[in-house]
């Protein structure tokens, strides 16, 4: 799946927020200066075409909806900006986060213990 723009995220993040929608529809979510009808209709068919929404006809208009999640997105993401700067290491990545101290010890004992917990709900 293609990496999306700031643009993309941001108009993404309506449809996972607010569901199915019209491009009119979005309109209401930006403050004045609004962005012109064409240029979301762009970015919209955009994200179609690069596997993020879709659309059912509704007369001569479309209505769009997610076909990928939000969770799912995010996974993805994270995996991509590890590969891509922590050469595929999760442990370099939380290492990192440790060292520059956006994680404390006592959050990371607590990952420690929700992924041990995890690990043992598969286990039954």
């Amino acid at each position: 799946m293609k990496r999306l723009t700031a643009k993309e995220e941001e108009i993404m993040g309506f449809f996972w927020t607010k569901g199915p929608l019209f491009v009119k529809e979005l309109l209401t979510f930006y403050d004045d200066p609004k962005p012109h009808f064409n240029t979301l209709s762009t970015i919209v068919r955009g994200l179609e075409e690069k596997g993020y929404l879709s659309h059912e006809a509704f007369g001569n208009t479309y209505r769009y909806f997610a076909i990928v999640t939000e969770d799912s997105f995010r996974t993805r993401t994270l995996k991509s900006v590890i590969s891509k700067y922590f050469n595929n290491s999760f442990l370099g990545a939380v290492s990192s986060l440790v060292k520059e101290e956006d994680i404390s010890i006592e959050e990371l004992k607590e990952l420690i213990r929700q992924v041990e917990e995890g690990e043992n709900e598969k286990k039954q």
